[in-house]
């Protein structure tokens, strides 16, 4: 049976996950550790990194190096310039109004940076299982929106994924807290991530998860928190220094780390010693940065942010027709939920208990590989039902937004409205969809863009256009519009502004299945070096042990053999390494090593 993975594609850490005998189980990476940094990094000789390698070379080459890339995917500059002032590596505009890296001029768009991301839970799945893997289910934040869905499926395609399911990551995670319960249960899934919030409120039992509603806010995370901190970090250093840190890139990135650690370990304690050696250099010399700050403080300078999460918790609630008290239990997701303040403001809203036996790390990518595990029949009894995070129409004469899907609609979903012309003899219509609650369409978010021609001409309002709007499990929209006078039919693809071409996507693909060979490759050298080096170190210790003992056949065969370990680890040469080592191999097992 071929596998299906989950994997949380997550702002600032990535996890995967895989069912076992029945059970869902995260697995380790390379390094060791059940997450992977989200973090991609280019080297000054091409090769690209990413994870913990990545992350570690991000003080030096920080221009070069991609954080929390999660918040560019599928949106325009325009969108993002925010957030585009505040990460170290260049975030610009292309032709098309997309927010682009630029790595040493070379443009790169968010979806193959987080390809690469992919690739590397890819691999870490297919390291543990000792097998391909080609199918996943991706996590994304409940609140994005049809854009950034199919950026998200268009990365795990430059991946070299097949992805069966795009799932929304509260809606993960209440699965993994679900799978085996047997009571029946309302609940709310509080996810603040390094980069998103979301809120979803879900009503579960016997097998089945259906989702009432869900709320967020996709400019709020763990990032604007670290943000706070690093603006406080730099203004008590210039206050007592004199020195402003906010043009130096490689201060600001340090301080960014220690920003970060010393937010995760307030969660823990009341206050952080903050020490930077040589943050910068002055005319009296190095300068060093030591400060403390408090549980109190960081609080306070994150306050508002805070209490931001509490607006969408009660929309969704309201959404759903439900009371705090209808809720039976909350479960709290992303790193952000460790901070106590969160965690009274979460008791506050709802006033029931937090549920603590999820790692809030780990908990939506065991969600997304028990979703998969049902996709490939590893999982049975379970059924889910989700919903979409926002409404989704047309604009209409007089810049009206008429809408033909309302948020919070189980899907899949098909809604199909009759729509006529406006001008006498007109023989195209161009169809403006949107995404948004708001009833002008300029204040709602246009996500793509169509037209119909060869409509018969006729006088303004009697020809009549089908306009089909189908909402796919994934919560990805297609459109397909018929002209009824004449019967023709015609599918029509959304163009994205902020999307990737057909040619944009083979390219991007070929890209990555290239350097996935010649990561494999280069893997494959390592691994035949050491071996060699092994080998040759353990052949010389037995000439050096046993140097009487050895007859001087043996003796003169193992060192030719060494010699042509040596010659092979100089050439380079793939197959004259791995051959000379398989000799030298034979030799030792002949003489009993």
């Amino acid at each position: 049976m071929e596998r299906v993975i989950g994997i949380d594609l997550g702002t600032t850490n990535s996890c995967v996950a895989v069912i076992e005998n029945g059970e869902p189980v995260v697995l380790r990476n390379s390094e060791g550790g059940r997450t992977t940094p989200s973090v991609v990094a280019f080297g000054s000789d091409g090769d690209r990194y990413v994870g913990e390698v990545a992350k570690r070379q991000a003080l030096t080459n920080p221009r070069n190096t991609v954080t929390s890339i999660k918040r560019f995917m599928g949106r325009k500059y325009d969108e993002v310039r925010r957030e585009a002032e505040l990460v170290p590596f260049a975030v610009r505009a292309d032709l098309l109004g997309r927010a682009i890296v630029e790595l040493d001029g070379r443009e790169v768009a968010p979806q193959e940076i987080s390809a690469m991301i992919l690739q590397k839970m890819k691999q870490t799945a297919e390291d543990a299982l000792g097998c391909d893997v080609a199918r996943a289910v991706i996590t994304v934040p409940a609140y994005f929106n049809d854009a950034q869905r199919q950026a998200t499926k268009d990365a795990g395609r430059i991946a070299g994924l097949q992805v069966l399911r795009i799932l929304n990551e509260p809606t993960a995670a209440a699965l993994a807290y679900g799978l085996g319960r047997r009571r029946d249960a309302r609940i709310a899934v509080y996810d603040l991530g390094g980069g998103t919030f979301d809120v979803s409120l879900l009503q579960i039992g016997e097998g089945v998860f259906e989702v009432l509603a869900t709320s967020g806010d996709s400019h709020l995370g763990g990032d604007d928190f670290d943000e706070r901190v690093i603006q406080w970090l730099i203004g008590e250093f210039h206050r007592l220094q004199g020195i402003d840190l906010r043009e130096d890139r490689m201060a600001v990135q340090r301080l960014k780390e220690a920003a970060e650690k010393a937010k995760c370990d307030l969660s823990f304690s009341q206050s952080a010693l903050i020490t930077i050696p040589f943050i910068t250099v002055a005319r009296d010399g190095p300068v060093h940065l030591n400060m403390s700050l408090s549980q109190a403080r960081l609080e306070q300078l994150v306050d508002d942010l805070i209490e931001r999460t509490r607006l969408p918790c009660e929309e969704a609630l309201a959404a759903a027709g439900l009371a705090p008290k209808d809720i039976d239990e909350v479960i709290l997701v992303g790193g952000q939920t460790r901070m106590p303040a969160v965690q009274r403001l979460v008791n506050r809203i709802f006033g029931v208990p937090i549920h603590r036996g999820v790692n809030p790390d780990e908990v939506v990518a065991i969600g997304a590989a028990i979703q998969g595990g049902v996709l490939a029949g590893e999982v049975d009894r379970l059924v889910l039902v989700d919903v979409i995070p926002h409404s989704l129409g047309v604009e209409t004469e007089g810049g009206l937004c008429t809408c033909l899907i309302e948020r919070n609609t189980t899907i899949p979903a098909q809604k199909s409205e009759i729509f006529t012309t406006a001008r006498d003899g007109q023989d195209r219509v161009e169809i403006r969809v949107l995404q948004g609650e708001r009833p002008l369409a300029s204040d709602n978010k246009l996500i793509g863009h169509f037209q119909l021609t060869g409509i018969r001409p006729a006088p303004r309002g009697v020809p009549q256009v089908e306009v089909t709007f189908d909402l796919d499990a994934n919560g990805i929209l297609n459109v397909s519009a018929k002209d009824l006078s004449t019967g023709k039919e015609q599918a029509i693809r959304i163009e994205y502004a902020s999307g990737l071409s057909e040619e944009e996507l083979t390219r991007m693909e070929d890209e990555a299945d290239r350097f996935a060979r010649e990561a494999r490759t280069r893997k494959a050298r390592l691994e035949a070096r050491n071996e060699a080096e092994r080998v040759a170190f353990d052949a010389r210790k037995v000439l050096g042990a046993s140097e009487n003992s050895l007859s001087p056949a043996y003796r003169e065969s193992l060192l030719r053999g060494v010699g042509r370990i040596e010659a092979a680890l100089a050439s380079g040469d793939l197959l004259e390494i791995r051959e000379a080592t398989e000799e030298l191999r034979s030799l030792r097992e002949q003489i009993g090593g």
